[in-house]
Order: structure tokens, then sequence, then C-alpha cells
């Protein structure tokens, strides 16, 4: 089955970078989108960055200009290079992916799938 695995969060303090990273395994031919949320405690989740397979990516406002979303569509890998980080950036990070798949009858679809979350703390 597909898993995603993810990895770069930690503490850091405001003003640092970091850096995550998610990798796709199982059998998978391609990825049709791949990003990051996040969740607050007590809050939603929300969408953080996106990337499609030709390049597109999506912010939102909150992070444009200080973080940036890349993949390597041949490792099955997305990152976010989070820099600029403050105090309101804390939160779990979950890594996303959309995955083609086809109905029995021939209806193109696809599979969500999520990461377990890495924790990103940002000290004031």
């Amino acid at each position: 089955q597909v898993q995603l695995v993810e990895s770069g969060g930690g503490l850091v303090q405001a003003g640092g970078s970091l850096r995550l990273s998610c990798a796709a395994s199982g059998t998978i031919f391609s990825i049709n989108v791949m990003g990051w949320y996040r969740q607050a405690p007590g809050k939603q989740r929300d969408l953080v960055a996106a990337i499609t397979s030709s390049g597109t990516t999506d912010y939102a406002d909150s992070v444009k200009g200080r973080f940036t979303i890349s993949r390597d569509n041949a490792k099955n890998t997305v990152y976010l290079q989070m820099n600029s980080l403050k105090p309101e950036d804390t939160a779990v990070y979950f890594c996303h992916a959309l995955i083609p798949a086809t109905t029995p009858w021939g209806r193109k679809t696809g599979s969500d799938y999520w990461g377990q979350g890495t924790q990103v703390t940002v000290a004031s």
C-alpha cells in the first residue's frame, strides 16, 4: 500500500528555518498533487502549500514569500522550505498526496493519502 513518511519537523526560534520532507512509497506510477497541511491546537486543518505534477504551486496567503514547496517526481518526494518562521506557524504539519485511480468501469479518479504529521514549534 501507499505510505507517506514525513521528516524535518522540530523546534526553531522565530526567524529561523526548517525544511520538511515527505516521501511516498509503495506501488506508485504518478502523483497528481502533493502538498502540506497544518493543524494547530483547537483549529481546523488548513492547506499550507500544494504542487501538481507539472509544477504548478498554490500557497496559503499567510506563508507566501516565506515558504517554498517543491517536489522530486523521480523520488515521489515533496519538500517544504520554511523561512522566516513565526510563532503562529506552530502546528502539526501533514503531508498529503492525491494519487490517480481508475474505477472498474474505467472512470478516472484519485485516492487521498496522508502522512502521520510532524510537529513544528516556533519559539518567540
